[in-house]
């Protein structure tokens, strides 16, 4: 598939089937989400993988929509600041990097 019509197609999922993640899907989705361009390559961001089996409440709790809970995995990105490249003017891309990871992550 093209990339164009990759990200013509993308949409977000609210409804989740209960089977488990393969590992060589998950694994793919990491991969693709390591090889997101950062600044000056310093990729300054941790991927925490959740599953989410026995955690429901907890989840609910952190960010409070039902579907959130019902996936069977969720990927938290955070953000390391002191990893991060820093602009001449202090500008830290921390931000923007996570947020290409996602992206990368997403389209996986």
């Amino acid at each position: 598939m093209e990339f164009s019509e990759l990200i013509r197609r993308r949409y977000s999922v609210r409804a989740y089937k209960p089977d488990p993640v393969e590992d060589e899907k998950l694994q793919q989705v990491l991969e693709a989400a390591r090889l997101a361009p950062t600044a000056a390559n310093r990729q300054p961001f941790q991927l925490v993988v959740i599953h989410t089996a026995g955690r429901e409440d907890e989840l609910k709790r952190i960010y409070g929509r039902d579907w959130f809970a019902q996936a069977p995995i969720v990927i938290a990105a955070c953000g390391v600041p002191d990893r991060g490249w820093v602009r001449g003017d202090g500008k830290n891309y921390t931000d923007v990097d996570v947020a290409i990871v996602m992206d990368h992550l997403i389209l996986a």
